[in-house]
């Protein structure tokens, strides 16, 4: 390699860290965004921030190929999982005593729960949507999206490859469901 084929690499090399690092800032900043409307639902004592579970979030994606960091809606979903797991964990610590004791309570938004109360247990969430992907993955997948990446419809058509009419459809089916489990279990 010559040096100046060397010269023109550098350049090209530090404007694609440039342009990682604007990605990274970029989906950092969604997820932090993410992170404070979820936290901001759960019971008002709670004692993880939401810096903290956007932290632990974006730790578990740091491990992803770059090709991910490209596609918003993949590494929104991504972290969508990471921060479910990681507020699942923190309920299971939370009530084996480690933090106190009691449920860690979240409000679910568009009405996913027809209760006076519009607050459920993370951990009875966390099950019913492990209950409802072993016979529909999808319609999990469709809730999990939404309500821990806040994606759109149209953001989560795009990443599951089907049509917006069929999320909303798996949408209204899996809420329905997950109602009659939780009433269930209430």
């Amino acid at each position: 390699m010559t040096d100046g084929a060397k010269d023109t690499s550098r350049p090209q090399r530090e404007q694609a860290r440039s342009d990682d690092a604007e990605i990274n800032a970029s989906i950092y900043k969604e997820l932090r965004k993410i992170a404070a409307a979820r936290m901001r639902l759960e019971r008002g004592n709670h004692t993880l921030q939401p810096t903290a579970l956007v932290h632990e979030a974006y730790l578990r994606l740091v491990d992803q190929p770059l090709s991910a960091w490209q596609d918003r809606t993949r590494i929104l979903g991504l972290a969508a999982q990471a921060m479910r797991h990681i507020l699942v964990d923190h309920a299971r610590a939370h009530a084996a005593g480690k933090r106190g004791a009691g449920a860690v309570q979240v409000t679910l938004d568009d009405g996913i729960v027809a209760s006076d109360s519009a607050l459920v247990d993370i951990l009875m969430l966390d099950e019913a949507l492990t209950k409802l992907a072993e016979f529909d993955s999808r319609q999990a997948r469709v809730l999990e999206l939404h309500y821990f990446a806040g994606l759109t419809f149209e953001e989560i058509a795009e990443e599951l490859g089907v049509a917006v009419r069929t999320v909303k459809l798996d949408s209204n089916m899996a809420r329905a469901w997950l109602r009659r489990q939780l009433d269930g279990c209430a």
